[in-house]
């Protein structure tokens, strides 16, 4: 296939399984809490539902705040464009590496904050505070831990990186490893799940993100609902290529992406699972902690440098 099919076609799973993806881990969740799950195909019902509703604004929204669901939904689908999901063969890819990719990430965060902090309720400054809070301890941590994979693979592009983890004999890396705690202790906290957020919760004391955008709806919400939850398959996704990209296509073969695109879904299937495990044994813990939970992750990224350089 020509390459620019398969960027389309990965864009395309990425707008079409993130939601699925979401409906999956809410499923599993359910199950293992012995509760009645509302099924796999619930956030396509509640982005439809969102879309067909009215719009409600406050009379002194500005510019920043019509804009940021546009920007939050058209950078994570750029995002998606650069993460080698199914093959390394992407144009866009080529273009940005994981330096960039946290930069869009960033992006997001600084407009999604402003947003929250334009109407002038104090929960979106609240929101807005803690959300800056964690990324300026949170982005540090990711590039430590992405580091040390690139050091390992002498390069900072993602497509280089997979192809050289890829074709590297399995075996038990002690950089590696620690690099894979932090990075999993890191895509908890960005994507706001437990420990460190509660995306099931509304409590005004406790959450996070949700602060931000109480005062969306409509479809401005739909896509961040939307955008959200392609930022949560990001995550695995970018955690899948870095540290277990073995399945994805090294061309444009239809019988290797069709492997691609198999083992992708069973990665993204076992690592919801996981994530749901780690909640489950896990609470939510208190904001004045979270500097130490991700102070743990850097500590952890940083070990696993330090254990490149001397036993690599």
């Amino acid at each position: 296939m020509h390459p620019f099919a398969i960027e389309l076609l990965q864009l395309l799973m990425l707008l079409g399984l993130a939601p699925a993806f979401a409906g999956w881990v809410k499923v599993v969740k359910c199950r293992l809490q012995g509760r009645t799950s509302p099924g796999i195909l619930q956030p396509y019902r509640d982005i439809g539902r969102l879309f067909v509703k009215d719009v409600v604004l406050a009379e002194n929204a500005s510019w920043i705040f019509r804009f940021t669901p546009y920007l939050a939904f058209g950078v994570t689908v750029l995002a998606g464009g650069i993460i080698p999901l199914i093959s390394v063969d992407l144009p866009l890819a080529a273009t940005a590496d994981i330096i960039a990719l946290v930069m869009l990430f960033a992006i997001i965060r600084f407009f999604t904050a402003l947003a929250g902090m334009d109407i002038g309720t104090a929960f979106g400054g609240m929101g807005a505070s803690r959300e800056m809070m964690i990324s300026s301890l949170a982005e540090p941590a990711m590039l430590m831990a992405v580091f040390t994979v690139s050091l390992a693979s002498s390069s900072t592009s993602l497509t280089h990186m997979v192809t050289v983890m890829a074709h590297n004999p399995l075996m038990i890396r002690p950089s590696l490893a620690f690099a894979l705690i932090a990075f999993i202790m890191i895509a908890l906290a960005e994507t706001g799940r437990i420990p460190v957020d509660n995306p099931a919760t509304h409590l005004e004391l406790t959450m996070i993100h949700e602060a931000m955008i109480l005062e969306y709806s409509g479809r401005y919400l739909a896509l961040i609902e939307w955008a959200g939850m392609m930022k949560l398959m990001l995550f695995f996704s970018l955690g899948i290529a870095a540290f277990c990209p073995w399945g994805i296509a090294a061309g444009g073969d239809p019988p290797d992406l069709a492997l691609g695109v198999a083992a992708f879904i069973f990665k993204l299937m076992l690592g919801g699972v996981i994530m749901v495990l780690i909640e489950t044994g896990l609470a939510k813990m208190r904001i004045f902690r979270v500097s130490e939970y991700l102070g743990s992750a850097f500590l952890l990224a940083t070990l696993g440098m330090i254990a490149f350089f001397i036993l690599e």
